[in-house]
Parts: C-alpha cells; sequence; structure tokens
C-alpha cells in the first residue's frame, strides 16, 4: 500500500486527505481493521516511536497512551502492586503479572484515565490476549503494534462493531534522516530527532547530593523518552516505572510543572484508602467511575459527596477527601523523578515539585539561574543531572 485515502484531515473541512510516502514507496503499515483518521495517525506513528525507543533504552516490554499527539502516560512493564491494580481498576484480571506488556498497559492507561478516555494505544509487542482483552474493555480510538496474536486480533476485532482501528507496523522500518512539513503553504526541513536517551545522559550530576539509584535512571529515562514525543513546553514527572503526570503544551515551564505535578498529586491519591473505598453504585460504569474519582480528589464541578449527588454514584454517602488528609498523605511520597524538555529558568519549578514528592531532575540546565534551582534542589538533598540536551517537540 502506497498511500491510505483518509476520510478529512484534523478537521471534516479539511479535504482531501491522505498520507503516503514522499518517495513513492510502500507505507510500513497494515490496516487489519477500521479506518484511523488523521490524527489517529498522528497518534499512532508518535506514540510508536516513543514505545520503540523506549523498549531499546530499558530492555523491556513498553506501552503508552496518547491524545492529541501527546502521551497522557508511558510505561514499562512492572507487577504492579495490589494496591496500585485497583487503582487501576484492572484488580479482577487473571493472568495479569503473567504479561509485562498487559502491566505495561494497566500502567499507562491506569495512569490519567480521564484524559485517556478515547486514546491511542502503541505497544512495543506483539499483543497478547491479557492485552487485547483490558484494551477491549476500555474506550479507545486504536492501537499500534509491530503486530497480534491470532486470537489477541480476534477479540480487538470486536470492538466498536468491528471497526475498531487496528494497525500494524514494520517495527524494523527507518525513517528517512531529513523530515519535512509544510505550514502556510512553506515547507520546512530539519534532521529527524534521533538523539539517544539513556543512563548515559544522566552522568553529569550538579548537586551535592550525587545519589542515583538504577531505579531512579529508569525512571528519569522513562520522563525524558515521554518528553521527546510531548508536544513542547513539557514537564514529566515519573516513578515505579511509569510517567504519572504528564504537563503538555504549556508556554510557561512553571505551568507545565503545576499541571503535570496536580496530575502526579491525582495517580497518587487515586490510592489513597478513601478513595480505594469509595461505595460505587454497580451500574455506574468505568468511564464515569474516572469522573467521580476525579471529582472526589479534586472537588471540581460537583461536590460527589454531597446531599443529592451522591446517591447518583454512590451506595451510601462517602465522607469527603479533606485537603488535610490529601496534603499529609502526598507528605509521605518520596523517589519521584522529574524531567523538563527544556532548562527550569526559576527555582519555583523545584518548590512545586517537591510537593509532590520529587527527588530526582533531569533537564538540560544552561539557565542563567542555574545555581539557584541547584541551590533549591540542595536545600531537599534533591538528585539533579544536566543532560545539555534540549528535547522541544513541535
Amino acid at each position: 500500500m502506497k498511500e491510505f485515502e483518509l476520510k478529512y484531515g484534523c478537521n471534516p473541512n479539511q479535504k482531501p486527505s491522505k498520507i503516503y510516502m514522499a518517495d513513492g514507496s510502500e507505507l510500513p503499515i497494515e490496516i487489519l481493521s477500521g479506518r484511523p483518521g488523521y490524527i489517529n495517525f498522528l497518534d499512532a506513528f508518535n506514540s510508536w516511536q516513543l514505545v520503540k525507543e523506549l523498549k531499546a533504552a530499558t530492555g523491556m516490554a513498553c506501552a503508552t497512551s496518547f491524545k492529541h499527539v501527546s502521551p497522557t502516560s508511558a510505561a514499562v512493564g512492572l507487577p504492579l502492586s495490589d494496591t496500585l491494580k485497583k487503582a487501576c481498576f484492572v484488580d479482577d484480571v487473571e493472568g495479569l503479572d503473567d504479561s509485562p506488556l498487559a502491566c505495561a498497559f494497566a500502567r499507562a492507561r491506569g495512569t490519567d484515565r480521564m484524559c485517556s478516555f478515547g486514546d491511542w494505544i502503541a505497544l512495543s509487542d506483539v499483543c497478547d490476549v491479557t492485552t487485547a482483552n483490558l484494551i477491549k474493555r476500555e474506550v479507545s480510538d486504536g492501537v499500534i503494534a509491530p503486530g497480534y496474536t491470532e486470537e489477541a486480533l480476534e477479540i480487538l476485532k470486536t470492538k466498536r462493531k468491528g471497526n475498531y482501528n487496528i494497525v500494524k507496523i514494520d517495527e524494523n522500518y527507518i525513517p528517512a534522516e531529513q523530515e519535512t512539513k509544510q505550514v502556510f503553504g512553506i515547507t520546512f526541513e530539519q534532521g529527524r530527532n534521533n538523539f539517544k536517551i539513556d543512563g548515559d545522559l544522566l552522568s553529569n550530576i550538579v548537586t551535592a547530593n550525587k545519589d542515583l539509584p538504577e531505579s531512579a535512571k529508569r525512571d528519569l529515562i522513562i520522563a525524558l523518552i515521554t518528553l521527546k514525543y510531548t508536544q513542547s513546553n513539557s514537564v514529566a514527572y515519573a516513578v515505579d516505572g511509569q510517567a504519572i503526570g504528564v504537563g503538555a503544551g504549556q508556554q510557561s515551564r512553571i505551568h507545565c510543572t503545576r499541571l503535570a505535578g496536580s496530575k502526579a498529586d491525582t495517580w497518587f491519591l487515586r490510592q489513597h484508602p478513601k478513595v480505594l473505598a469509595l461505595p460505587f453504585l454497580p451500574t455506574l460504569g468505568r468511564p464515569d467511575r474516572d469522573n467521580v474519582i476525579d471529582g472526589y480528589i479534586n472537588k471540581n464541578e460537583e461536590d460527589v459527596t454531597a446531599d443529592g449527588n451522591w446517591q447518583k454514584y454512590f451506595t451510601e454517602q462517602p465522607a469527603p477527601l479533606t485537603a488535610e488528609e490529601a496534603r499529609a498523605y502526598l507528605d509521605t511520597i518520596t523517589g519521584v523523578a522529574v524531567g523538563s524538555d527544556a532548562f527550569f529558568p526559576f527555582s519555583d519549578n523545584i518548590e512545586r515539585a517537591k510537593r509532590s514528592g520529587v527527588s530526582y531532575i533531569a533537564q538540560p540546565g544552561g539557565s542563567i539561574r542555574d545555581d539557584l534551582v541547584i541551590e533549591c534542589c540542595d536545600k531537599y538533598g534533591m538528585v539533579m543531572a544536566f543532560t545539555g540536551m534540549r528535547l522541544f517537540h513541535h
């Protein structure tokens, strides 16, 4: 297949639309089900690059959940604790621990379930039955992987009345070194961002504390590779083998740090005993539970525990999670890693990161206020590495 005609571009008025290889060669994909659209393919090709690179860097199966050309999370295939299984809605899945790919997907999809609603999924390895069964029960637009077992493919083909988008990509495909795109009829050309992210990138530790354990290196690598495929400006928090908060597309660095930090806080608080014990109505669907949990934690549009509201969601009225309880819980957390796609210009980013349990930081460095940022890290005993490499993505 040398080209594939799309229904329309980013919006229904943008026609005609298609994907093709400029050199006339075959597309490196097979469409096994559905008819992916323009944004679907943007998500598919960016998310595939992320999981392919993350597996190369860690040697582990990995998965990511994408929405509007940025990851909501990315994760490697570490087993989940019983608490995390419950928080990610996968505590009922038999054989989960036997599939590293399914564990990676459960983590990635379970991190920011509201933002992952209607996502695009990328898998680093051949999709197995356990992973397919997890994907089947989530609201998702499509999946890209290097392959699917016969049974897994049949399971996925039952989604959306047989119209679920399933893409197989040639894992050996290597794109051209130069890439182009057009904006306002003007062609841009640049070299592909082939910069390698691995443990060697974290050798320039500039803080007094230089104790960077292997688990923290892994989490910083996950954060940085996630950022490489996130719309800039961006900051990512990671812990225990997964990105837990991604702040994308903000004009101010501190807004990235706050946004990502608030998502990380929500992820942690999903594991609070009060949240895990919420008495949901058995008729309440998974997306509705996600919305209610977010409202319970963040006190958004309505008080879900108030009279007249709680009856819509719960079998009995739950006690609220107070701000004091949430803060006390978050204050027990340490060991979180943070990556930034460009330097931190002010120490306020460090102060905000500290509130979400951050102990390890990787950023390019190069600000005229680097000394103040380092001083703030030293105040909290953090470890910070300067990578010397910006990771902007647009």
